[in-house]
């Protein structure tokens, strides 16, 4: 199952901002007739505000990167752990509204939580993108949404993969990190990947700068274990600030792949879980790219 055409996609964009414009009607009229508190008003605005930035993201990827979803037709019976991997940037990454298409075109049936580092309400961004999903990256915060019965989605490789040099940009860089896999095994749940491809080609990234976030110690204060070094509009080259800080994309043509559901085998510990889990996702990555020109797609 692929993306729409391009008709649909101005007939779904025009049902969206109808949508949106009666969720909002809807939010005014609801806050005259109860009378809310100053602390309920700003809740919803926030509320709105992070649906219409979702919505002007994934939006703004349709027309101006192209983007195109393709969905393995599979029927997810219950909670699942989606596995994604990062194109650039932690907060203002292409990958992740890219990601955030492909579950709206799974129409899914329950809420989704999204593990985000905590870099984000350290910045004071989190609150803002809470009320679309994000909680602060932790064990904790994924056994709750799954208690409640939410799908979880999760970017394994953090900022190593989301800091990616030029040269490593079609490369699915977990650093070995298995923990998502044995979240899955211990809460009974499968993992079904999702691999964008494109998103690291809407900058230059010379470097990842791992020897320098080490060397100032951000890898420590801010728990960032990159500081990468790249050439982007507006911001020209800069060390460590863009991906933190929104940045212009270069055109960059979006893929994004839904890989079919994977569940643990009888005695398969967390290791080798997430080790097939990443080898798939690499496996679809480098067959996304194999015949890829950079920014044309």
């Amino acid at each position: 199952m692929t993306g729409p055409d391009s008709n649909d996609n101005d007939n779904d964009d025009q049902a969206d901002v109808e949508q949106l414009a009666d969720a909002l009607l809807a939010a005014a009229e609801d806050s005259a007739t109860n009378d809310p508190g100053p602390g309920e008003v700003v809740s919803e605005v926030w509320r709105n505000a992070a649906f219409a930035l979702r919505r002007l993201g994934i939006d703004f990827m349709r027309r101006y990167n192209r983007l195109e979803v393709t969905v393995e037709p599979e029927t997810l019976s219950g909670p699942v752990l989606f596995v994604a991997n990062h194109g650039f940037g932690g907060i203002f990454d292409l990958n992740v509204f890219a990601t955030g298409a492909a579950m709206e075109q799974m129409q899914l049936d329950r809420p989704v939580t999204i593990l985000t580092h905590q870099l984000a309400w350290t910045m004071g961004i989190g609150p803002l993108i809470e009320p679309v999903g994000a909680r602060v990256a932790s064990r904790r915060s994924a056994e709750e949404a799954f208690a409640r019965g939410e799908h979880v989605v999760v970017y394994p490789g953090g900022d190593l993969d989301a800091a990616k040099a030029w040269d490593d940009r079609n490369r699915i860089m977990f650093g070995g990190r298995h923990g998502y896999a044995r979240l899955a095994i211990d809460n009974g749940v499968p993992i079904v990947p999702i691999v964008t491809a494109g998103a690291g080609e809407s900058l230059f990234v010379i470097s990842s700068g791992e020897r320098l976030a080490r060397a100032t110690r951000i890898d420590k204060l801010l728990r960032l274990k990159a500081a990468p070094i790249s050439v982007s509009l507006p911001w020209g080259i800069n060390v460590g600030a863009v991906g933190l800080l929104p940045y212009l994309p270069l055109p960059s043509k979006i893929v994004t792949r839904v890989l079919p559901a994977q569940v643990a085998g009888d005695g398969e510990d967390a290791t080798d879980f997430a080790a097939r889990v990443e080898t798939a996702m690499q496996r679809a990555l480098t067959e996304m790219t194999v015949n890829r020109k950079p920014l044309i797609g």
